[in-house]
């Protein structure tokens, strides 16, 4: 049998390339699947760098935080791009293949949960999902605090007030907006000189969410053009839900804060 070249073999393409089983004749479902897998392969990329970035910030070096969150802006630029492809897709070609996908939903990724806890968004239901039947990925995320929950005991450790529960409550809790972290934010960006640190900090989180929300609203976009007002996959409401989740901002108070400049 022939070696395989070190790439190969290294990265194990083979078997990578072994993963897609389409269950349609359908032009298009290859492309989906691809997708799919691309997808959840950079959602795992964004999660170890926004990992690197909390762990950096619990020894307060905030120079590699920011580093690992401008990487991880970098991969959520490429993962807005997915959807660039998947446009290239009319709606009639989806809708050959759409019946064989059953219940499955982009939803049920535990990857892009994942990425959702690490970022702070949990969901009372979603933990509590997440802790009976969850991935274990999902189970270990929420043994941790979240990356802006860590922000936000940096900022304490800098001397700025904060919330009791953000410096010492559950890790499984929802963050809610709080005028303390409002206050704080404020006072940086009003004085970046005094808080250089903090404020290169507070870019480079907003960054991150920014891209975030280009994902959602693109996602958005591309649902609206492949399906209308239909339902979505998993029982999901579709094009509706997504315009809800639309709303949602991570880091809450880096945005809020801007009204009071």
């Amino acid at each position: 049998m022939t070696q395989a070249p070190e790439y190969v073999a290294y990265a194990r393409m083979d078997e990578l390339h072994q993963l897609q089983h389409p269950r349609s004749e359908a032009r298009g479902e290859l492309n989906f699947i691809l997708l799919s897998h691309v997808k959840e392969l950079l959602f795992r990329a964004v999660i170890d760098d926004l990992d690197c970035a909390r762990h950096a910030l619990r020894h307060d070096d905030v120079p590699r935080a920011c580093l690992a969150l401008s990487r991880a802006t970098r991969t959520q630029r490429v993962l807005v791009s997915c959807w660039e492809s998947l446009n290239g897709m009319s709606a009639d070609e989806f809708v050959a293949f759409r019946h064989v996908l059953n219940d499955a939903s982009g939803v049920q990724s535990f990857a892009y949960r994942t990425l959702e806890f690490v970022m702070g968004n949990r969901p009372r239901r979603q933990v509590e999902a997440a802790h009976q039947d969850g991935h274990t990925l999902l189970r270990a995320e929420l043994a941790k605090p979240s990356l802006y929950d860590v922000v936000l005991q940096y900022l304490a450790r800098q001397g700025f007030s904060m919330p009791a529960d953000c410096v010492d409550g559950p890790t499984t809790r929802q963050h809610e907006p709080s005028s303390l972290v409002e206050d704080a934010w404020l006072e940086i960006y009003r004085h970046p000189d005094r808080h250089p640190g903090a404020h290169r900090l507070a870019e480079a989180l907003l960054e991150v969410a920014y891209q975030f929300s280009c994902w959602r609203a693109t996602h958005l976009l591309v649902v609206e053009r492949m399906l209308g007002g239909k339902g979505g996959t998993g029982g999901s409401d579709g094009a509706a839900w997504l315009r809800t989740i639309n709303e949602h901002r991570f880091f809450p108070e880096l945005w809020t804060f801007r009204t009071r400049l």
